[in-house]
């Protein structure tokens, strides 16, 4: 049996969308396949690596926990529209300089991810870090570049300068 399809009508990336989709449609899917915003992957499709991660309306979720019909009214942010403002560069630079990119496949989710730490927790401890990330894996670095990174950025942000 096929559902018949929602017509939503939301925000990415500063910018208003109206696409019609089907009711099981996940977020990621919608906005990889339907939008062409494929910074953000597929992982798990259970919710539990990370590789999935937008922000929906100011918080970091799950796209494939997510499905796009309940993202209507919302504002949507991946990884490419908080790149392009700039908001994530002195973290890219810190991931880039302590080498915590390695295959990259979990970046975008973990980008995201330490965004909303700096953000809500700007004097966030190493174990502090640890926790917040816990929920993003990755299967390249061991975790140590990353967490130097985002403390890198935490440091520089507090003395008011970028972690160059």
């Amino acid at each position: 049996m096929t559902l018949p399809e929602a017509e939503i009508t939301l925000t990415v990336n500063g910018r208003s969308v109206r696409r019609r989709v089907e009711p099981r449609q996940h977020l990621i899917d919608f906005l990889r396949e339907g939008l062409d915003l494929t910074g953000s992957h597929v992982g798990c499709e259970h919710g539990v690596c990370g590789a999935c991660t937008v922000r929906v309306d100011g918080r970091i979720v799950r796209g494939c926990l997510m499905l796009a019909v309940q993202a209507a009214g919302c504002s949507v942010e991946t990884i490419e529209g908080v790149s392009e403002s700039g908001e994530l560069a002195d973290l890219q630079s810190a991931f880039h300089q302590r080498n915590a990119l390695q295959c990259g496949y979990c970046t975008p989710g973990m980008l995201l991810c330490a965004a909303e730490l700096l953000e809500t927790t700007p004097n966030a401890t190493r174990a502090q870090i640890r926790e917040h990330i816990s929920g993003n894996y990755c299967r390249c670095t061991g975790y140590q570049a990353i967490v130097d990174a985002i403390e890198t950025t935490l440091t520089a942000r507090r003395a008011g300068r970028t972690a160059d």
